[in-house]
């Protein structure tokens, strides 16, 4: 920001961020997104037969945010990547009929976050909350998808194991 003092006591200040060239870089990346995703998601409702084509477009676009995180190393596409890969691939691997179960799409999303837990913990960030939530999910998808009657108390005998670790940890400190 720049301020420059004009004659009577006025005075006028300016944004300046850089060349026209530097301000765009590449392509728009969130535009073209949300339009594939957009016309994705009309043609699931208007056309459903094309749920497979569909989720495996869908998949296409999460593995070139992974490709692109690859090269760039940009934060913004891995997670963009992990996680349109984690929601495409049930639908995917459904149509394909290579899996199927109640609780296919939370293992995936489960998987996808415990990818990003991965990524985070190799490049010295240590354990997040990707970790946590990655976990959860994955043992909550996979038992849902193993034995559907048990997989609906897994849920609730995993919070209070988290709550009884946590209490731990809390009198562990007094």
């Amino acid at each position: 920001m720049s301020n420059v003092e004009r004659p009577g006591n006025i005075r006028v200040y300016g944004w300046q961020w850089g060349p026209d060239d530097q301000r765009r870089p590449g392509l728009p990346w969130i535009g073209i997104f949300l339009v594939v995703f957009g016309a994705l998601l009309l043609l699931d409702r208007l056309v459903p037969e094309y749920q497979v084509a569909s989720s495996a477009f869908l998949l296409a676009i999460g593995l070139v945010f992974l490709v692109r995180w690859f090269v760039e190393r940009g934060i913004g596409s891995l997670y963009a990547g992990a996680l349109i890969t984690g929601l495409a691939a049930p639908g995917v691997l459904e149509g394909l009929n290579l899996a199927s179960g109640d609780g296919l799409g939370t293992f995936c999303l489960g998987i996808a976050f415990l990818f990003l837990a991965l990524v985070r913990y190799t490049s010295s960030g240590g354990v997040g909350w990707q970790a946590w939530v990655g976990g959860i999910l994955t043992l909550y998808g996979l038992a849902r998808v193993t034995t559907p009657e048990i997989g609906q108390l897994i849920v609730p005998i995993l919070l209070v194991i988290l709550g009884v670790l946590l209490l731990m940890r809390g009198f562990g400190r007094t």
